[in-house]
């Protein structure tokens, strides 16, 4: 079977070494293309990671014949624009999280992607990672019994780009869809519904306690899953310490991890902690790109599509009462 040839719009520096290698990589899968509004930076790209093409503009490499699907990697205010574009050329679309800066043009995507019959996925990596694979086996094994309920933490301090008043787009909302709850919370809802399953109610209430930029640093959650269970979260971005724990309780037992740091995962049951420290890939995007690859080349399936990057989507559009 052919490789699967790929177009990246957006090189900047999610691709150097989460993604852009994965696409070489891969099994079955080649970069043939990469694309950015600074020409010169894209041809340095180009250059340095032995891509054979670049451009400047996206509608070219999206209509160039050797590129077969293309991944989006700009911030999330131009993932509509660029993948129906690329659902028009008929071509297979992979979008960076979050999908879009709301529910609604996660929705258009998803209709213009299955109305002109291309493929949708989203890069909800941490699917295919075999530290979170892990903790979903575990779970599903049943090490921890019946899954009562989930508390996430997560804080962080101001970073000192933000206590200068720097500019940066991930805390403005008019191009990420929010702040740092939409740019890091998304994986960890994600993951949470690849773990435990859809989560069917969502609320919440965010504010902005340091008063550093215009979206929120502060948010608390509460989710309902599809099988009853119960969440409880807070997120906080101007905290004065690093706190990174989803804490999943069970029947028999508990499950803590880390959603960003490298800490164990750590399983307590029967009286006894067992400590898993599985490391990721040098790119940390590679496993999740393999699955895209096989199942664009019809031997796999992908567990990270359309319709599950939107379902985050809404879950934030809830919490953050953008929709009701």
């Amino acid at each position: 079977m052919k490789k699967i040839r790929w177009g990246i719009i957006g090189c900047g520096d999610v691709t150097e070494v989460k993604s852009g290698p994965g696409f070489q990589k891969a099994i079955g899968s080649e970069l043939t293309a990469v694309m950015r509004r600074n020409g010169a930076l894209a041809e340095d790209y180009a250059r340095r990671h032995h891509v054979p093409k670049w451009y400047d503009d996206a509608a070219a490499l999206i209509a160039d014949a050797d590129v077969d699907a293309v991944y989006i990697a700009t911030p999330p205010s131009s993932h509509r624009e660029y993948a129906l574009a690329a659902a028009r050329a008929g071509k297979p679309v992979y979008i960076e999280k979050p999908m879009a800066v709301s529910y609604a043009e996660c929705l258009e995507i998803i209709t213009a992607c299955e109305d002109a019959k291309v493929p949708l996925f989203t890069a909800f990596y941490r699917r295919a990672l075999p530290r979170f694979l892990n903790v979903k086996s575990l779970i599903d094994d049943g090490r921890i019994g019946t899954v009562c309920g989930v508390n996430i933490r997560f804080y962080q301090p101001p970073s000192e780009k933000d206590l200068q008043g720097a500019y940066q787009w991930r805390v403005d909302p008019a191009i990420a869809g929010g702040g740092y709850f939409v740019d890091l919370g998304a994986h960890m809802i994600d993951l949470l519904q690849y773990i435990l399953g859809p989560i069917v109610e969502a609320a919440g209430s965010s504010s902005n306690r340091g008063g550093l930029y215009t979206a929120e640093d502060t948010v608390s959650a509460a989710f309902a899953f599809e099988g009853g269970v119960q969440c409880a979260g807070l997120w906080s971005f101007n905290a004065h310490e690093h706190i990174d724990v989803t804490e999943i309780v069970g029947s028999k037992g508990r499950i803590t991890y880390p959603t960003f740091q490298h800490t164990p995962i750590l399983l307590e049951s029967n009286g006894m902690i067992d400590h898993f420290e599985i490391p990721h890939p040098d790119h940390i995007q590679q496993p999740l790109i393999q699955t895209i690859v096989d199942e664009l080349r019809g031997t796999g399936t992908c567990p990270s599509t359309g319709r599950t990057g939107a379902m985050t989507n809404r879950v934030m559009d809830k919490v953050l009462g953008r929709l009701f």
